[in-house]
């Protein structure tokens, strides 16, 4: 059963004629960092021009290779930078119009982040117990210490840490890094989240477990209600578990549209290339061609044109000089390239 989220100290979300709005959707969001001095003039573009949406009850996977600006996006989303430009819009209402700490900590609260490290995201001097609890006294302010307690066993249970009470008492250090991940996922829960922003949260996990993670962020949405961003390089992950399928490259979306239909039928040409680097025990052994050979993404003072053209095999004249933009080729299904069909 869905949970119920408690009243926000926010102006009620419109709902839009064709339904509700997303729970949080971005206009043009972009992130500059300046590299080489303050004197240098030189911007890393991080993110640029994102536009995105998650909606109510929806796994979104932000896929990408490192560089990609996943991360970026992600941390954006979370407060942790502010924007070089555009906007964030939660519920309809822009990040920027909340002034107020009250209103910051109950976004918080709604979307709240899942760490890519285990071992680096628990303290390792304060059992596990002292970071849901935390969690619970700053977001639910109502419950009492023993209501805190009881719901602190029940969101042990909900991640698949049995028998709770004995892993509240445990150190980070006694355990697992799929269970250190577990952790994460509950602290994250004691807010009463409507949107978990997971970045890489498998990568540093054993293969083994991994899958156990991914079936635990399904189960959450499916019992509990909950819409995720899961962010990883890993694309055979994210045909698994997300709904929405969003291909970034250099800072930019490249691809986005319903996972099945952009793995079925990829469009443009790096999204391609990062499902033919998925290993397939079925295939021979061979040596990349040379159009599949990596390269750093050029993200420092890009300028115009496409910025995966010094590695696609299909690169035309126009790709140097037009920054390709986000183009219908399916329904629900767009690809920011030229030459795509």
């Amino acid at each position: 059963m869905a949970l119920e989220h408690p009243a926000l100290p926010l102006e009620e979300p419109k709902a839009t004629p064709t339904g509700a709005e997303p729970i949080v959707k971005t206009l043009g969001l972009t992130r500059h960092f300046r590299v080489g001095g303050p004197f240098s003039g030189r911007h890393l573009h991080a993110a640029d021009d994102i536009n995105l949406s998650i909606g109510a009850n929806e796994i979104v996977a932000l896929v990408g290779e490192s560089g990609s600006g996943k991360s970026t996006v992600a941390r954006l989303l979370a407060r942790v930078y502010k924007p070089t430009a555009g906007k964030i819009l939660y519920h309809g209402r822009s990040l920027g119009s909340m002034r107020t700490h009250r209103e910051r900590l109950a976004y918080a609260g709604r979307v709240p982040m899942v760490f890519q490290d285990p071992y680096g995201s628990l303290s390792p001097v304060y059992r596990v117990a002292h970071g849901v609890v935390r969690a619970l006294k700053l977001h639910r302010r109502e419950l009492s210490g023993q209501q805190r307690a009881q719901e602190a066993e029940r969101i042990l249970k909900s991640v698949g840490l049995t028998p709770p009470r004995e892993f509240l008492r445990k150190y980070p250090y006694e355990l697992s890094g799929g269970q250190r991940q577990r952790i994460g996922f509950a602290q994250a829960l004691a807010s009463r989240p409507e949107l978990i922003l997971a970045d890489e949260p498998v990568s540093m996990l054993d293969v083994s477990v991994r899958i156990g993670v991914l079936n635990l962020m399904a189960d959450l949405r499916r019992k509990e209600g909950i819409s995720f961003l899961y962010i990883t390089h890993d694309i055979a992950s994210a045909r698994y578990v997300a709904d929405r399928l969003v291909v970034m490259y250099a800072g930019k979306i490249a691809e986005q549209g319903p996972a099945e239909d952009v793995l079925a039928n990829p469009k443009h040409p790096y999204t391609q290339l990062l499902l033919s680097a998925v290993p397939d025990p079925r295939a021979p052994v061979s040596l990349p061609a040379s159009s599949e050979v990596a390269e750093p993404p050029r993200v420092i003072d890009p300028g115009e044109g496409c910025r995966f053209r010094w590695r696609c095999p299909y690169a035309i004249e126009r790709c140097s000089v037009e920054t390709p933009q986000l183009r219908p080729l399916r329904p629900a299904h767009e690809a920011a390239c030229h030459v795509a069909k």
